[in-house]
């Protein structure tokens, strides 16, 4: 176990992306990739295949506002800037005036960069808060509409510092980052200062110990009251990330006020997608962004599949995230444009094959299907019985093309040859097949 921590100890950090799910095992994360999608069921940008980069809700995770997450670590203690959400203008100046000081209007959007895009400017008085917010409301930043800000008072900083927990993959467990340099992209600092990021892996199931918090205080360079006060921070941070079971959470910046004390003056959490289910409340607040998604991808959410529309016309669906990615490239390799993402999972039944055939042919871009079944969990005679189930309902008309291999193929290919639909047992064969078929070829 590490006993001592310095700087110096620590000056080979490198951060990374997490471009997807199997992506490097750098236990470093920077918050400007991680947050940059808009979504807030996109947490991090997953690379489809080789040839699209797509966000996949449901698969990955779910970003929390920054009003949403000072709202947690107030309630858990933790000190944030006195503040509330608004919607409007003069919301901006009554809350300026309820605090009777300095603000900072906060554009509250899912991506990272909002200072250097204009989404985060003071006010001095209740006027220049409506003015502000009158500015950045209805902007758009790196793509998002500004619907709502943050106005909070504007802190007397004296140091700005960084403080962050990510998950180490490779090590399967938590690392906290923590820098005298905040404020700025810590990724940045990271590949140029990399010995100013101190690194401090977590025991599993045990958090920060009050020890460990106190060595990093002192790391740096705190004494006396402002080191107990720093580190019982930090401890309270990281319960508080372990316990929302985040993949991301970061103070960037923490700030050390010129009165000695810290506040948290921004924050940001990414909560696993996996874990949502002990979070009730959470869970409840997605229901506030399904107007970022499309009609067919919000019935999708609504099944409990992972669908996300792409802007070509073979429609597809698989059983497995890695296996829809890798037709996707095939489709691509073959000349045609994937319409959509869809994964149904593993052990589908008919009625949830069902499910996605219609979602994904009700998309009036679709113009041939292609329905790539590799049968573990998954039984090939219920995907069979699935696609009947959507020729009786819907009358299908649009050309379909089926690769049907894995557990009970030989009975599912019988279903599917005595409704007189073909199948294939390759996937190359399978995607030069629909693809002929959208171009008009047999």
């Amino acid at each position: 176990m590490e006993q001592n921590v310095s700087s110096s100890d620590y000056n080979s950090v490198t951060l990374i992306k997490f471009a997807s799910s199997t992506a490097s095992n750098n236990p470093c994360a920077q918050s400007k990739s991680l947050a940059d999608p808009g979504r807030r069921y996109i947490s991090r940008t997953e690379t489809i295949g080789r040839f699209h980069t797509v966000e996949l809700p449901r698969l990955v995770s779910m970003k929390i506002f920054e009003y949403e997450a000072k709202r947690i670590a107030s309630q858990l203690g933790l000190p944030v800037p006195r503040g509330s959400v608004v919607f409007n203008a003069q919301g901006a100046r009554e809350v300026a005036q309820q605090l009777a000081c300095p603000v900072v209007v906060k554009a509250q959007v899912l991506v990272a960069g909002r200072g250097k895009a204009g989404g985060i400017k003071p006010a001095g008085t209740p006027d220049d808060a409506e003015k502000v917010a009158s500015s950045i409301l209805g902007s758009k930043i790196k793509g998002e509409a500004v619907t709502q800000l943050l106005v909070e008072e504007k802190l007397d900083v004296a140091r700005e510092l960084y403080l962050g927990l990510v998950v180490d993959r490779s090590a399967r467990r938590y690392v906290l980052l923590v820098s005298q340099v905040g404020g700025v992209d810590i990724e940045e600092v990271a590949q140029r200062s990399p010995e100013k990021i101190i690194r401090r892996p977590l025991e599993p199931g045990r958090g920060l110990e009050g020890f460990e918090a106190r060595e990093l205080a002192q790391a740096l360079g705190y004494r006396g009251a402002q080191l107990t006060e720093l580190s019982a921070l930090m401890t309270r941070f990281c319960a508080m990330a372990i316990e929302y079971d985040t993949e991301l959470a970061e103070s960037n910046p923490l700030v050390e006020t010129k009165k000695g004390g810290f506040v948290a003056a921004d924050l940001r959490f990414i909560v696993d997608d996996n874990a949502l289910f002990r979070h009730k409340a959470l869970l409840e607040q997605t229901v506030d962004v399904q107007h970022e998604l499309s009609p067919l991808e919000v019935k999708a959410r609504e099944k409990g599949f992972a669908y996300v529309e792409l802007d070509g016309d073979i429609g597809i669906v698989g059983n497995g995230a890695g296996l829809v990615m890798a037709t996707l490239d095939m489709i691509q390799d073959h000349g045609g444009r994937p319409a959509n993402f869809c994964d149904v999972g593993g052990g589908a039944t008919a009625e949830r094959v069902a499910q996605a055939l219609e979602i994904v042919l009700s998309n009036t871009k679709v113009k041939a299907l292609f329905l790539n079944i590799m049968g573990g969990i998954t039984r090939c005679d219920e995907v069979a019985k699935g696609l009947l189930e959507v020729q009786k309902r819907m009358g299908l008309t649009k050309p379909i093309v089926i690769r049907l291999v894995g557990t009970n193929e030989e009975e599912g290919r019988r279903i599917l040859q005595e409704a007189g639909i073909p199948s294939l047992e390759t996937m190359e064969d399978a995607a030069s097949r629909v693809v002929q078929a959208v171009k008009g070829g047999t």
